[in-house]
C-alpha cells in the first residue's frame, strides 16, 4: 500500500508507464470535506465530484482502460442525513439523464452493481434504461457500485450457489473460487488491477472485498473534486512500476511463470 504526494507534485508520467491496468476501482473520497474547506454545503461537494467523474471517463477512454469501477454510494451511505441522501439521489437520476447519450456515443457500457431495492422508480427504470441501450458498446466499461457493499455482494452469490446445491443443480464439491467469481456483481469481468481511493483514509470500505484479492492499492491525500489527469497519471506511472507477483516470487515471474 502506498501513499501519493500532492497533487501539485504528481507529474505526468504517461510516456514512462509502460503498462496500464485493465481494471481501475475507485473510491471518490472527500467531496464532503471539500465543500466544507470552502464553506458550503455537501450537495456543492457532490456536484464538484460529479465533474471529476466526467474528468476520469475521459481520461481511462484515453489511456485504453478497459474497465472502470466506481464507488459511487454504499450500502452504509443510506444513514446519512436524509437530505444529503435525497440530494445525492437527485444528482444520480440527472447525471443520468443528461450523460447517457454521450457515454453511448463514446462505446461506453454501463452497469449498475449493488442493491437497487431502496432507490426510487424512476432511478431504476433509468439504471434499466442505460443498461439496456449500452449492452453491446465495449470501448470502455463503466461499472457505478450504489447501493452496494462488498459483504452483501458475496452473501447473495452465497445464497446463489445454496440455492443451486438445494436444487441438485450443483454439489458442495464443485463450489470454486471460479464459481464464486461468476456469482459476484461483476461477473465477467476481470478483477481490478489497481485500486485508488482519494481523500486520505487508507481503507478499502467495504468495496469489492472479494476482487480486490490481489489488486494493487493507492492512496492519495488528495480530495475527489480535485483530482485531475495529473494526479491519475501519477496512480498508473506507480502502478507500472510495481512487481505483481500473485503469490509467486521474483525469480518466477521473471521465468514467465503464471499462478
Amino acid at each position: 500500500m502506498r501513499s501519493s504526494p500532492t497533487i501539485s507534485a504528481m507529474p505526468d508520467r504517461q510516456t514512462t508507464a509502460p503498462r496500464v491496468p485493465r481494471h481501475l476501482a475507485i473510491i471518490m473520497d472527500g467531496n464532503g470535506r471539500w465543500a466544507k474547506q470552502r464553506q458550503r454545503p455537501r450537495t456543492v461537494g457532490h456536484r464538484a465530484g460529479a465533474r471529476a467523474v466526467n474528468l476520469c471517463i475521459d481520461f481511462c477512454l484515453n489511456r485504453g482502460i478497459e474497465t472502470l469501477t466506481l464507488f459511487a454510494f454504499s450500502s452504509e451511505n443510506w444513514q446519512r442525513p436524509k437530505d444529503e441522501v435525497g440530494a445525492l439521489l437527485t444528482l444520480f437520476l440527472r447525471a443520468l439523464e443528461r450523460e447517457v447519450d454521450e457515454l453511448h456515443r463514446r462505446g461506453v457500457r454501463l452497469r449498475f452493481i449493488g442493491e437497487r431495492e431502496r432507490f426510487p422508480d424512476a432511478m431504476r427504470q433509468r439504471m434499466r434504461e442505460a443498461e439496456h441501450l449500452t449492452r453491446d458498446n465495449a470501448t470502455l466499461n463503466l461499472c457505478i457500485a450504489a447501493g452496494y457493499g462488498g459483504r452483501s455482494d458475496i452473501v447473495q452469490a452465497m445464497r446463489k450457489l445454496a440455492a443451486l446445491v438445494a436444487a441438485g443443480e450443483l454439489s458442495v464439491d464443485d463450489i470454486t473460487a471460479e464459481r464464486i467469481n461468476d456469482a459476484l456483481c461483476l461477473a465477467g469481468l476481470p478483477d481490478p488491477d489497481l485500486f485508488i481511493r482519494t481523500g486520505g483514509d487508507q481503507r478499502i470500505s467495504n468495496f469489492l472485498l472479494w476482487q480486490l484479492a490481489y489488486t494493487e492499492l493507492w492512496f492519495t491525500p488528495v480530495l475527489w473534486p480535485d483530482v485531475d489527469a495529473a494526479l491519475l497519471s501519477g496512480a498508473l506511472a506507480d502502478f507500472a512500476a510495481r512487481e505483481r507477483r500473485f503469490g509467486l516470487t521474483s525469480e518466477q515471474i521473471a521465468q514467465g511463470t503464471t499462478p
